[in-house]
């Protein structure tokens, strides 16, 4: 065997052990869920309001005329909490998330996060999720239902079982690897403060 083979060799093994333990670090990180923050329905602001009697004249308006044209916007940034244990001794490198937000298990929405996260051993990084839905296409309503139920979604009220099913790709030294099946990184219990 020559040397440049027995060096391509070399260097191949070393390069599936560097993608093993890649893989390895990514599946030990513990996703959960960490807090919601930007929330608007159909435009108002749900920051700050603890009930529908807190909206004044001007959002119950807007609610209103979302509820009678049947388009109720939500949208939020779910962050979510993404921990690589200090036992691992990797940095896992997560460069894309496709995702399916269910409130209450129904899905509603999906999208892909395509940033770049590096997930150092031992801290917890936030990776900021962009949620947009209607409202109106999974639950149908009165604008003070929607309200509340916007509320519990972006964990400012009552408790909602909220989950986000999520396919994770790595990097590694041989090119992106795709996780086979999708798993729970978020569920539980939100808004219950």
């Amino acid at each position: 065997m020559s040397r440049f083979a027995l060096a391509a060799l070399v260097l191949v093994l070393l390069s599936g052990c560097a993608t093993l333990s890649q893989v390895a670090a990514l599946r030990k990180v513990d996703f959960s869920l960490g807090r919601t923050s930007g929330a608007t329905l159909a435009g108002v602001a749900l920051e700050g309001k603890r009930a529908y009697g807190d909206l004044g004249a001007t959002d119950l308006a807007r609610l209103a005329a979302a509820v009678a044209t049947k388009h109720v916007p939500l949208a939020m940034t779910v962050h979510v909490n993404a921990e690589n244990p200090a036992s691992n001794s990797v940095t896992a490198r997560l460069v894309q998330l496709d995702w399916t937000l269910n409130i209450e298990d129904q899905p509603t929405v999906s999208g892909r996060l395509t940033q770049e996260y590096e997930l150092p051993p031992g801290q917890v990084t936030d990776v900021p999720v962009t949620v947009e839905l209607d409202l109106w296409d999974f639950f149908s309503g009165r604008a003070q239902d929607l309200f509340n139920l916007a509320q519990s979604a972006a964990g400012l009220n009552g408790p909602m079982s909220i989950s986000l099913k999520a396919t994770p790709t790595i990097q590694t030294p041989i090119g992106p690897i795709r996780y086979p099946s999708p798993i729970t990184i978020v569920e539980r219990e939100v808004g219950s403060r």
